[in-house]
């Protein structure tokens, strides 16, 4: 640890990503990870002997290069699995994306001839320009549909209103859903009716396994994975960084390094710097926003729940955003096959009030809603656990693209630093996206000068069916 190093800040997609493919190249690379498992946000934890995502994570790309790795690292423990969504909301199932036979039926006559009379309103009337995701949502599915559906679910994740939430996430996320091209797929038929990929590939034993190969085979290559060692100060001098600091069990450790690559929230790579970068900076760092997500994990004792894979709740009476059923990802994450796990997830921000409520409060609150969803009876839930996730998505909020532009501009002055993953580039990016930035990080480290920033630019969301080629988050 007294010579410089190639150093990578989290051992999540990104950074386990890059860290593999330096070590693949005999460069022995250090990657320093916050917490006490690999994975980041896609890591698998592990409670009883049931595993179980910090949410869902379906594995699909377009990119084959991604597929193929994955392929390779997993080999037969690489499932396939059927894809079973579903909206639940006033007690009845939505198919997701919405079918307008079976969406008319469930909302009634009267409500639905006001859908129809509310889109038809925003086609001859659309919101111009399209500066928010509430004008692009309501330009897609009228007014009325945007306030049944959309408008709940999307405060939950969010936790702020659709109209100061920018258009490029809706752009990036559910591009080519629309009610009207599904109304054309119901009459007509044929590929103007809008679906998502039917089928994705999952690890045996949860999304974290590929990740724990991945930091296995760095460490088999002669490079180096530190746990529970939190980055504090990125020290630069002379337009370089060059050294690392990192809180760790024994104490402050002090790393020199030749290059970085850091996944770690733009936000606290600001504040991480010493020298401190200019007053307009940090603002702009501070202005960066994330929400956090409660995952609550109940084991049921009965098997077969729910055919689903994971169901959204768009009710406003109930505080839960989604529910995983792990045992229809993979029969492997249970620890006893006569039983069910669920995994719901509360979307918070830190220090608001499911962020601090007491474990015990909270698992309460997952029994009752569970038992309201009429997924499970009280006497059925026999055990659980709570893990809190910290900057779990970035918030599109006015003005983030300014904020973001400013701190990279400043970064630019470091060009041993690089920033990649969903944290690093304050982006929205799936599994696939995240190793994508890693790849070409460590290409840089070599020689090579592509741009990171330019995966996942392009406003496409890649679920669509059009582009099944196989596997993502």
């Amino acid at each position: 640890m007294t010579s410089p190093r190639m150093a990578i800040i989290g051992a999540g997609p990104a950074g386990l990503t890059a860290a593999r493919e330096l070590a693949q190249r005999g460069l022995c690379p250090l990657v320093l990870e916050a917490s006490r498992a690999v994975g980041g946000l896609a890591r698998t934890e592990q409670y009883r002997g049931y595993r179980f995502d910090i949410g869902g994570h379906r594995f699909f790309t377009r990119h084959a290069e991604i597929r193929q790795v994955w392929r390779e690292t997993l080999g037969a423990d690489l499932l396939r699995v059927s894809r079973l969504s579903r909206i639940v909301y006033r007690q009845r199932l939505f198919d997701y994306p919405l079918s307008p036979f079976n969406a008319l039926v469930n909302l009634g006559a009267i409500e639905s001839t006001r859908v129809i009379g509310s889109y038809a309103a925003s086609r001859l009337w659309p919101v111009r320009p399209e500066a928010t995701f509430e004008d692009w949502m309501r330009n897609r599915f009228g007014r009325r549909l945007y306030d049944i559906f959309f408008r709940s679910y999307t405060e939950k994740v969010w936790g702020i209103p659709g109209h100061r939430m920018g258009a490029e996430w809706a752009a990036q996320r559910i591009r080519g859903l629309s009610l009207g091209e599904a109304l054309k797929g119901a009459v007509f038929g044929g590929a103007r009716a809008p679906s998502l990929i039917p089928e994705f590939d999952y690890p045996r034993l949860g999304a974290g396994q590929i990740w724990e190969r991945f930091a296995a085979d760095v460490e088999s290559a002669g490079g180096t994975v530190l746990l529970d060692h939190t980055v504090t100060r990125v020290a630069h001098a002379g337009g370089r960084v060059t050294h690392l600091a990192a809180a760790a069990p024994g104490g402050e450790r002090q790393f020199p390094v030749a290059a970085v690559i850091s996944t770690m929230p733009l936000a606290r790579l600001v504040a991480s710097l010493d020298p401190e970068p200019p007053a307009a900076v940090r603002e702009a760092a501070a202005g960066l926003k994330h929400r956090a997500v409660v995952v609550v994990l109940l084991i049921v004792a009965r098997r077969r729940l729910f055919p689903d894979t994971w169901l959204y709740v768009h009710d406003r009476a109930l505080r839960v955003g989604r529910v995983q059923n792990l045992g229809n990802w993979s029969e492997a994450l249970l620890a006893d096959s006569a039983t069910s796990a669920l995994g719901l997830e509360y979307f918070c921000s830190e220090g608001d009030g499911l962020w601090d409520e007491p474990d015990e409060a909270m698992m309460a609150l997952a029994r009752r809603e569970v038992e309201t969803l009429g997924l499970a009876s009280a006497s059925e839930m026999v055990d659980g656990r709570i893990v809190r996730q910290r900057d779990a998505y970035p918030v599109y909020d006015p003005g983030y693209t300014g904020r973001v532009g400013a701190i990279r501009k400043h970064l630019d002055m470091l060009p041993n630093l690089q920033t990649i993953g969903r944290g690093g580039m304050h982006r929205y990016n799936n599994q696939d996206h995240s190793m994508l930035t890693g790849r070409i990080a460590a290409a840089n480290v070599v020689g090579g000068c592509e741009d990171p920033w330019l995966v996942n630019g392009d406003d496409e969301y890649l679920e669509m069916a059009e582009f099944e080629p196989g596997v993502q988050s």
